[in-house]
């Protein structure tokens, strides 16, 4: 009983280290952010690419009001797993530093100077009583002075940077995928296949234009985009991940159509 009760004194207290020097509440934080639906982040020379999982729970939920990609600047994007209200205080931090930094210094941040302050906010909550790590991981891809780079910020506050990666739900199985099929070569359009084929490795390799959210920026125009349901639409018809059945469904449409007029 003795030990019981010292292992959850532990679990309590976010700024305690356990005698094996671990933060627990950390751990849980990261635990929170695997229950998270996958985030993927795909960096090439031509620029980054950031895919999200947005399976809804219902029909009836407005599909706009799923926010996994966020754009941070003009040449930043941030994808999330987690807790998503972690994660708006998270996107709302780095916006105003961004901003912040245009006015004080009269120049874009930088992709690794701002993770790295959105890293720094992060960590002041492993140590303060009365407060929680924030559950989500957040993925910044964006473009230093013509460079693609990519970082993952960690419930403990730490900055890692990576040439791909993968967050939240199935994060070993999908990140396998990416170290099977990176290519160092590869251009934006081969970082975008590479994305959504690592994302549908946790939905038997077929995807909906509605349930992925996807965001480039190119490192020559140095400019965030997201993709319209279309154009994931048609990425996903041509590397062959659509539903059994659908383009079959649309043939016979067609077909309608034509014996109507």
């Amino acid at each position: 009983m003795q030990g019981q009760a010292s292992q959850q004194a532990y679990d309590r207290g976010i700024t305690i280290f356990s005698p094996d020097g671990r933060l627990y509440q950390v751990e849980y934080a990261r635990e929170a952010v695997k229950r998270g639906t996958a985030s993927i982040g795909v960096r090439t020379d031509e620029g980054v690419v950031l895919a999200v999982d947005k399976r809804i729970r219902s029909p009836l939920m407005e599909r706009t009001s799923v926010e996994k990609i966020h754009k941070a600047d003009r040449h930043v994007g941030i994808a999330s797993a987690g807790h998503v209200a972690d994660a708006r205080q998270l996107i709302d931090f780095a916006r105003r530093d961004a901003q912040v930094n245009q006015l004080r210094y009269g120049e874009p941040i930088g992709v690794e100077t701002l993770t790295k302050h959105v890293t720094d906010h992060i960590q002041q909550y492993t140590q303060v009583g009365g407060a929680r790590p924030f559950g989500v991981a957040l993925i910044v891809g964006g473009i230093d002075d013509g460079e693609p780079r990519l970082f993952e910020t960690d419930p403990s506050g730490t900055p890692y940077e990576w040439k791909a990666l993968a967050v939240g739900a199935d994060r070993n199985q999908t990140q396998q995928y990416l170290e099977d099929n990176y290519d160092d070569d590869a251009d934006l359009d081969g970082g975008i296949e590479l994305a959504l084929r690592a994302l549908g490795t946790s939905n038997d390799d077929e995807l909906e234009p509605e349930s992925v959210g996807m965001a480039t920026i190119d490192a020559q125009s140095e400019t965030f985009v997201e993709l319209t349901d279309e154009e994931i639409g048609e990425y996903l018809e041509a590397f062959d991940l659509l539903p059994s059945g659908e383009e079959s469904g649309d043939d016979e449409a067609e077909a309608d159509d034509e014996s109507e007029e």
